[in-house]
């Protein structure tokens, strides 16, 4: 009997071991196409992300061809419009060249008491005008053409750097137009002209004149900043405090009453206060 049974395990291995290498090879079958199918998700996911960053390639070159866009038009419009930030920037650094080239006419310059009556006078288009050009001045004032190109006139001189024919031509617009749209904008141009010189008393005294009478224009922020930066050339520390204060508190969020509050944190670290 124990024969037979060991007799009939004899035969029955060999099946066995048989089924259990067609199961192995079954498993291993099935890790090869689960590889596979790995390899080709992997294959797809490389391909995906090729595109991928072939579009974002795309996107880049689209983007710089749109800022080289903006770059032209902004080079563009500096080229017909000086920034006023830059203006201001050139005129403040250039002061001590400026005075060193305007030296040839002194009567212009600093503390003349002369000159700070002249830009009051400019007030009043007949105060300080020789009788000979008083015809001129009526057939000229009414003309829009004559009084843009005057300004002009001036305005290209300030930008050039020639304070001293600059405020020459800013007192004669003012003489002859003194009512005319542009008017602020010639007194605001006058005082930096002065600035630009360190004539600070007929400075202080022109943005003064231009928030006496345009205090809605656009130029009074600017205007009584300047009034500030004047104030304090000339000493006047307190009076120059309550000014860029006042700039701070009168004209927030502009970019004049960032300059003061620069200013007036310069001042305090200077007073160690």
């Amino acid at each position: 009997m124990a024969g037979a049974i060991a007799s009939a395990m004899l035969f029955a291995f060999p099946a066995f071991a048989q089924d259990s290498r067609l199961s192995l090879a079954d498993r291993v079958a099935r890790l090869e196409q689960q590889a596979q199918n790995k390899d080709q998700s992997g294959t797809g996911l490389v391909n995906q992300m090729q595109q991928l960053q072939a579009q974002v390639q795309q996107l880049q070159g689209q983007v710089e061809e749109l800022q080289h866009q903006l770059q032209t038009l902004d080079d563009k419009n500096k080229a017909q419009y000086t920034d006023l930030d830059a203006r201001l920037g050139r005129l403040e650094g250039g002061r001590a060249g400026a005075a060193a080239a305007s030296g040839s006419n002194p009567q212009a310059q600093a503390g003349n008491p002369a000159a700070a009556a002249s830009v009051v006078a400019a007030a009043n288009p007949a105060a300080g005008r020789p009788a000979a050009n008083a015809g001129s001045n009526s057939a000229t004032a009414g003309d829009p053409a004559a009084a843009q190109t005057a300004y002009d006139v001036a305005f290209k001189a300030i930008r050039a750097g020639n304070y001293v024919e600059a405020s020459r031509e800013f007192r004669s617009f003012i003489q002859q137009y003194p009512n005319h749209a542009l008017a602020p904008n010639a007194w605001y141009w006058l005082g930096e002209s002065y600035y630009a010189t360190t004539n600070y008393p007929v400075a202080l005294e022109s943005f003064q004149q231009l928030l006496s009478q345009f205090p809605q224009s656009d130029k009074a922020p600017d205007a009584l900043l300047k009034v500030g930066y004047s104030q304090l050339e000339l000493k006047q520390t307190a009076a120059a405090k309550a000014t860029l204060t006042q700039v701070a508190s009168k004209y927030p969020g502009s970019k004049a009453a960032s300059l003061a509050q620069e200013r007036l944190q310069r001042l305090q670290l200077q007073s160690g206060n």
